[in-house]
């Protein structure tokens, strides 16, 4: 998809990773996370909490310093990250890898966006978005392996985005040289600077929403472990205290902090937040069913990893093509707002219902794969219509915070559809274990839990495998009624949007797309 950005969970049972990846990376990341140790057991979703708290940073980056600045950084974070994953033991690693890698993933592709607000006119801009491996995957595994299939994109990510970041620069040199940049205080002392750039990036706002949302998001992944679960006193205190620290956060924006990262004339407008909750709605959505769903495919569909790959890559190729013909519609007729309700929300409802239909053991995979098409095309037309919405909403200078609010709403919604995910998975899946498998599978059920290969281990057809598959079936039930569900606040969302046409409406001058 054009800007957005999927994550995957890493919730991790007592005998390891629980085998279920991103599902653009889960041909590699299934079996790295297999093949890792967990100490302590517990759940790990620090990606997609990344993409929340990095975003004010990003904003604030390209903003004081300039977008060159900011994509360096995000280019020089995703590359650190690779190189973790490539070279972590353990999952202590892989965690820290994962932070650094979605945190400049998420910064890379809010640069890439606003590079293209920037340089083109409304009317294209959706066109310009929608253009920014099975056999591959499998070579790296039985060869030289995920470490492999890792470094080889080290290498090649900064070679593909160097090129971008030297026409950055070259722009950036050029308007310092005709003097239409802002001049930077020069004569600051340290302190100065460090109270001038701890302003500017609304430290204590950062800090505010990055630990509220830590907190409050944490107990969706920990609760299966306390002997009261959800009654737990950790499980309580750490919902109460992650809401009062939003809580103070919304407070701070409102009326202490010095530079607003939320500003709320903008949160005001309809469409504005009308956009920004579907993104994040969304998003809950696609991450309730598709956290576990690479693993679901080679369990109950039998599919091998190069099958696997190709049916769980039909969202993101399927709405990048089809993100082209949406921005091309709206080029020629201006209007966006119902053909996302209709056609966006309408079948990624339809494919998410579906879905429910066909997870059973006996179905074909083809009826999946016509599931994944039609919420692959809803998704291109919806990420389209709500970045063309929120930008026709506001003047082009305030284009960077609106797309980084929704950015934001993406994010929290990534992590609220991830943690749900995460409750159901820990909470159906091995009580389902513990009432199907058969007598002399008992012993294993901690094992088949916890790790991918093991289930995969028992014989097509087996007394075992058959109460694997059917444990996987319910779980995924679970998670695709929370899915279908949480559209239905999508559909109010995109009904408060003003019906704008883009072809009336002109942001930016100069020499543009």
């Amino acid at each position: 998809m054009a800007t957005t950005t999927e994550k995957s969970p890493a919730a991790i049972p007592e005998g390891g990773f629980d085998g279920a990846g991103h599902d653009k990376e889960a041909n590699i990341t299934d079996h790295n996370q297999a093949g890792l140790e967990s100490d302590d057991g517990k759940a790990v979703d620090v990606d997609a909490q990344a993409g929340v708290q990095n975003m004010q940073a990003i904003v604030s980056i390209l903003d004081v310093f300039g977008r060159p600045q900011g994509y360096f950084l995000s280019l020089s974070l995703l590359t650190l990250g690779l190189v973790m994953m490539a070279g972590c033991n353990g999952v202590e690693t892989y965690a820290a890898a994962q932070v650094f890698y979605w945190v400049g993933y998420n910064g890379l592709d809010y640069s890439l966006t606003i590079f293209i607000a920037d340089t083109s006119a409304l009317k294209n801009r959706a066109l310009m978005l929608a253009y920014i491996t099975g056999y591959m995957t499998t070579a790296f595994l039985n060869g030289p392996g995920f470490r492999w299939g890792y470094g080889v994109f080290c290498i090649a990510t900064p070679a593909v985005t160097l090129p971008l970041l030297g026409l950055f620069m070259h722009y950036y040199y050029k308007a310092k040289r005709l003097g239409l940049l802002p001049e930077r205080g020069g004569n600051r002392t340290w302190y100065q600077s460090t109270y001038h750039y701890a302003r500017e990036f609304d430290a204590v706002g950062l800090l505010l929403i990055t630990a509220g949302i830590a907190l409050f998001l944490l107990p969706f992944n920990i609760y299966s472990y306390q002997a009261e679960q959800w009654k737990a006193p950790i499980v309580i205190c750490f919902f109460i205290f992650g809401g009062l620290l939003i809580i103070a956060f919304a407070v701070w924006e409102k009326f202490l902090a010095p530079v607003k990262f939320l500003p709320y004339h903008l949160l005001t407008d309809r469409t504005v937040l009308g956009s920004s909750i579907l993104a994040g709605s969304v998003f809950i959505s696609f991450y309730c069913w598709d956290a576990y769903f690479t693993s679901f495919l080679q369990v109950v569909n039998g599919l091998s990893v190069v099958e696997q790959t190709w049916v769980s890559s039909i969202y993101t190729t399927g709405s990048c093509l089809w993100s082209i013909p949406v921005g091309f519609y709206i080029r020629r007729f201006g209007r966006f707002k119902w053909l996302c309700l209709f056609f966006g929300v309408g079948f990624t409802i339809l494919g998410v219902g579906l879905m429910l239909r066909f997870r059973t053991i006996d179905t074909e995979i083809g009826y999946i794969v016509m599931c994944q098409i039609f919420i692959a095309f809803a998704g291109g037309t919806i990420v389209i219509c709500e970045q063309t919405a929120v930008m026709a909403a506001v003047d082009h200078q305030f284009i960077a915070v609106v797309i980084a609010i929704q950015s934001m709403f993406s994010s929290i919604g990534g992590g609220i559809g991830l943690s749900i995910a995460a409750a159901i998975w820990q909470g159906v899946f091995p009580k389902e274990l513990a009432n199907r498998l058969p007598e002399e599978a008992q012993a294993n059920l901690t094992m088949i839990y916890g790790s991918l290969p093991t289930q995969l281990s028992y014989p097509w057809g087996s007394e075992t495998r058959i109460a694997i598959q059917e444990s996987y079936a319910e779980a995924q039930k679970m998670m695709l009624i929370a899915g279908t569900a949480s559209l239905a606040i999508a559909i109010v969302s995109v009904i408060v949007w003003k019906d704008y046409d883009v072809r009336e409406r002109k942001q930016v001058k100069g020499r543009v797309i």
